[in-house]
């Protein structure tokens, strides 16, 4: 039961993080405001949106989960920063917050589905 509710949890954020990174890429107005806003230019929501979509990737590899599975817990932790100290969106921070938990739950899972192949 266990390594499903995991592969749920990988399928569910490979999804969200390659529509999310792929906005970004494709320069959705609402990601260009948004960065605007960040204040550090329009190079940040390209290089997010990379990071996001590689995450999303990786996710899919099982040799790479952990590893891609942190990169999103990273991404998600310095988005919920920016949402709360220079947005001032707490909303969208708990959404943020919320998702870096599920990241690092799945680098815990992942980490422990190789222990066990060992």
């Amino acid at each position: 039961m266990r390594k499903i509710a995991g592969w749920i949890l990988v399928v569910v954020l490979a999804l969200v993080f390659a529509l999310v990174g792929g906005m970004k890429l494709l320069g959705v107005p609402g990601a260009v405001k948004e960065f605007e806003m960040i204040g550090f230019g329009q190079w940040f929501r390209y290089v997010t949106g990379v990071l996001e979509v590689a995450g999303a990737i990786g996710l899919l590899i099982p040799r790479y989960r952990f590893w891609a599975a942190l990169l999103i817990a990273c991404i998600m932790a310095c988005a919920t920063m920016i949402n709360i100290w220079i947005l001032h969106v707490p909303g969208l921070a708990r959404v943020t917050a919320v998702l870096m938990t599920l990241a690092i739950a799945l680098a815990g899972v992942t980490r422990n589905w190789q222990e066990e192949k060992t």
